[in-house]
């Protein structure tokens, strides 16, 4: 059974950190693209970040330059470094596992970003 298992999210005020993590079980990790994903309230999901299985990554104009996804493939863990935080990155974040036809994803964790 493939579960993906994010953690790490919470309440920050603008301009914080947070990191997030999601570690996968029930697949060969290392051959899967990760990417995270978020949702704000009545919007669409849209991509954050994503990392091939070569290390190749991938980021949405709006996070550039303030997040960072990494993966280490020894904890079947992939990472989200979120600096510089805005209002307007609260959302439910999710993570995502993908190769051919095959994706799974997590059950998300909620990023509120507020003073």
């Amino acid at each position: 059974q493939v579960q993906l298992v994010e953690s790490g999210g919470g309440l920050v005020q603008p301009g914080g950190s947070l990191r997030l993590s999601c570690a996968a079980s029930g697949i060969i990790f290392s051959i899967y693209a990760m990417g995270w994903y978020r949702q704000a309230p009545g919007k669409q999901r849209e991509l954050v970040a994503t990392i091939t299985n070569s290390g190749s990554t991938n980021y949405a104009d709006s996070v550039k330059g303030r997040f960072t996804i990494s993966r280490e493939n020894a904890k079947n863990t992939v990472y989200l470094q979120m600096n510089s935080l805005k209002p307007e990155d609260t959302a439910a974040y999710y993570c995502h596992a993908h190769r051919a036809t095959l994706e799974y994803w997590g059950q998300g964790t909620q990023v509120t970003v507020s003073s």
